[in-house]
């Protein structure tokens, strides 16, 4: 039993924390011999042609912003393309994105999911680049440039952006725990990146070369981290960019952003059980060892292990086996505690902050679990499954 509770403790406490402690740790021993890495100069003659690609699907509140934010973008004169595609929608979306000229539209009344309508716009792209980017985020100006510099670089297959959750004062513990998680996360990109790749990209905003693009199952859930990894998976490296982000609003609430995080633990099941050759680390350890620390735990075993570490701490607690199994025990029901408080302050719109993170911790679990069990038990859609986002 002490052997099990140890075991769990140690996979839990490695996936969220030590992971992180180690790579910090790493990368600060890694510029010691190397120096740190220096960002590559690129002239504007050099930099690479380039499309933005925009899935939309009934984004009539959004789309005038995110034209403009687009057309705002600061890139070489005449290397950068607009490809825009509206599959489906039935608002005005594609009425208000046919009024600008210098955008390609694409659109079709059928509704077959983001994937089929990616892979639509793929065959119209042309440029050595490609970005992906979401409808309802914005760019900061010199996101393309800066992404794009990156491509001087032959080893390089595909640079993943920043995403940013914009949070306001009043905040509920979707947006402040979302907030917090994807500055963590960004953390850990950066380390990543730094020591060989980042294992996957996000579809807020993330870029590849257009000759290594190659079109996934169509009932691809994860469509950004599949099509990166599988660049990944060919021996290039996956760059972040933290100086390009794509800032979005946060889940209406938590009932939102739970079942976007559901979604995602489905997605990621179906991308391990896709990506099996990466979990064997004889060809490229380094990833091997980052896509498993980084991804695969948490999207497998780890929450599960959490459940496993309480009930364990409990036995050999009450058995009296020793005092720092009390203290464990104490603090997991102290966290526990302070999730449950606040669920039962979000449910009442309470905002205490200091609640935010063990109950976003938790929901996100959580996810994880339903989304496993989702997996297994129904059929996976890649239709648009949109997660109801604050105006």
């Amino acid at each position: 039993m002490i052997i099990v509770f140890w075991i769990s403790l140690f996979i839990a406490f490695y996936t969220f924390v030590g992971y992180g402690l180690l790579l910090y740790f790493v990368i600060k021993i890694k510029r010691i011999f190397k120096g740190k890495p220096v960002l590559p100069i690129v002239a504007d003659d050099n930099l690479p042609t380039c499309t933005l690609v925009v899935a939309a699907y009934n984004e009539e509140h959004f789309i005038a912003q995110k034209i403009a934010n687009s057309l705002q973008l600061n890139y070489p004169a005449g290397k950068l393309k607009f490809v825009f595609v509206t599959d489906g929608s039935s608002d005005r979306t594609p009425e208000i994105i046919g009024q600008h000229q210098q955008i390609q539209l694409l659109h079709r009344p059928e509704r077959a999911g983001k994937i089929a309508a990616v892979h639509r716009a793929m065959e119209y792209v042309d440029t050595e680049v490609v970005v992906f980017t979401d409808a309802n985020t914005f760019l900061n100006t010199e996101a393309i440039t800066r992404i794009c510099r990156h491509y001087s670089d032959k080893t390089v297959g595909a640079v993943a952006g920043e995403k940013r959750v914009q949070i306001d004062a009043s905040a509920d513990a979707s947006a402040a725990g979302e907030g917090f998680y994807w500055k963590y996360e960004s953390a850990l990109k950066k380390w990543d990146s730094e020591l060989y790749s980042v294992v996957g990209a996000a579809g807020e905003l993330f870029s590849v070369r257009r000759n290594l693009y190659q079109d996934v199952p169509a009932d691809t859930v994860l469509d950004d981290f599949m099509i990166s990894m599988l660049i990944a998976a060919k021996g290039y490296r996956i760059i972040y960019e933290p100086e390009a982000y794509a800032l979005e609003t946060a889940s209406e609430n938590v009932s939102e952003e739970l079942k976007r995080k559901i979604r995602i633990a489905a997605g990621g099941i179906q991308s391990i059980l896709r990506l099996k050759s990466l979990l064997l680390p004889f060809k490229f350890p380094i990833l091997s060892f980052q896509y498993i620390s980084h991804r695969v735990l948490r999207w497998t075993v780890t929450p599960f292990f959490l459940i496993l570490a309480f009930i364990t701490n409990f036995a050999v607690a009450f058995a009296g086996k020793g005092l720092i199994y009390e203290l464990l025990f104490a603090g997991q029901v102290l966290f526990y505690s302070l999730a449950i408080f606040g669920y039962i302050m979000e449910e009442r719109q309470i905002r205490i902050k200091i609640l935010f993170i063990p109950y976003y911790f938790c929901v996100m679990n959580y996810a994880v679990m339903a989304g496993i069990i989702r997996y297994f038990t129904t059929q996976q859609s890649s239709v648009w499954e949109k997660a109801q986002r604050k105006m």
